[in-house]
């Protein structure tokens, strides 16, 4: 056994050397951990935030004017006054998401109880800022509406209220969600990425007929693998975790560190063997590109970090529970958004763990087949 070891240990700082020297992998963490997550937590909303929208003011009344003018940032961006040309041609390029269509003799119509139309464009192909901007508009339009005829607002005339307290993320803004899911993923794809590219490197380059020539085993080759290239993107994680998320976006993180820490590292074992069985399987760099997309973009569509498990299908969700990356991300959110201890993601980190000795299994198992073949 300390034989094993010391043979783990020798061959982990072979792996970290060899790593050192590949700068575009190390460059693609370093991307991967900093810029990639500011960039996704910055330009990925899920809220309304600088929507372009026009108005086609065929009244020019006050009441046009004070619904223009409550149209404000950071929602939408300043509103642009077009005729019905410009606002067509506007939406076909793709300048303007919204277009606010106001009749003639709207105001005076509104003063004389009848009821116009005002009619709302909106391009759908901005899906999230469709939907949630058209009720935006249609509660400012309606406010604008009561508060000049000095009507009580619906609110008011509904006899119970029904307030919102939103827990974990007050303001509902999207990085504090991204920003960390970001993460999460990172992991998951760097871990493949890595032990792969690592495991074929060695086969293109010849230098696994050199190990085979050595006193080790297949196992103790393939762990140091994993071990190196896990530790590399453990510390790259819980560091982009800190000084990115927390530090520099300002995310605060409700749970342990210490614990979500604890966590990825039982996690990275699934990650990193599933990069192995993967390499075993495909014998260059290019077919391994090619078999790791799919297998990724299915992992990460199932995981919940794009959309709830809950919004699945039935027969999914059961599916879906024993996938490694659904149970990590929900244990990630559980601990850093809800602030959840040991006891409350015991189900989720007891399938990781399962998951990754399965995983770990069947990759030793692709390995000593693929040094066998190479003997």
């Amino acid at each position: 056994m300390m034989r094993w070891l010391v043979n783990v240990g020798l061959l982990c700082g072979k792996e970290l050397r060899s790593l050192l020297h590949d700068r575009v992998l190390l460059g693609l963490i370093v991307f991967a951990f900093t810029a990639g997550v500011l960039l996704v937590a910055d330009g990925v909303k899920v809220e309304v935030s600088n929507a372009t929208i026009a108005f086609i003011d065929e009244d020019n009344s006050a009441l046009s004017r004070r619904i223009r003018d409550a149209v404000l940032p950071p929602y939408f961006k300043p509103p642009v006054l077009v005729d019905r040309t410009q606002a067509l041609h506007g939406m076909d390029e793709g300048d303007y998401i919204f277009v606010v269509d106001i009749p003639p003799r709207f105001e005076a119509d509104v003063k004389a109880g009848r009821t116009p139309v005002i009619q709302l464009r909106v391009d759908a192909t901005a899906m999230t800022q469709a939907g949630l901007g058209t009720e935006y508009l249609n509660e400012i339009m309606l406010g604008e509406v009561n508060d000049m005829l000095h009507v009580p607002a619906l609110v008011d005339q509904i006899p119970f209220t029904a307030p919102s307290r939103i827990r974990f993320n007050p303001n509902s803004e999207s990085k504090w969600f991204t920003s960390v899911m970001q993460i999460v993923t990172n992991i998951t794809i760097l871990s493949i990425v890595l032990v792969g590219a690592a495991v074929i490197r060695e086969r293109e380059h010849g230098t696994l007929e050199h190990l085979l020539v050595m006193p080790v085993t297949a196992s103790e080759i393939a762990v140091a693998k994993i071990v190196t290239n896990g530790l590399v993107i453990f510390v790259a994680a819980i560091v982009s975790l800190w000084l990115v998320v927390h530090v520099w976006l300002g995310v605060p993180l409700a749970g342990s560190i210490m614990l979500f820490a604890a966590c990825s590292l039982l996690y990275l074992f699934s990650a990193t063997a599933l990069g192995i069985m993967l390499a075993t399987v495909a014998p260059t760099m290019p077919q391994f590109g090619l078999l790791v997309v799919p297998v990724y973009a299915v992992a990460y569509l199932l995981s919940g970090a794009a959309t709830p498990v809950e919004s699945m299908p039935a027969a999914m969700q059961v599916v879906v529970r024993f996938l490694p990356t659904t149970q990590f991300v929900n244990l990630s959110q559980a601990i850093l958004y809800r602030d959840a201890g040991l006891g409350a993601i015991i189900q989720p980190l007891l399938t990781v763990t399962v998951t990754g000795i399965v995983f770990l299994v069947f990759a030793l198992a692709r390995f000593r087949s693929m040094l066998a073949r190479q003997e």
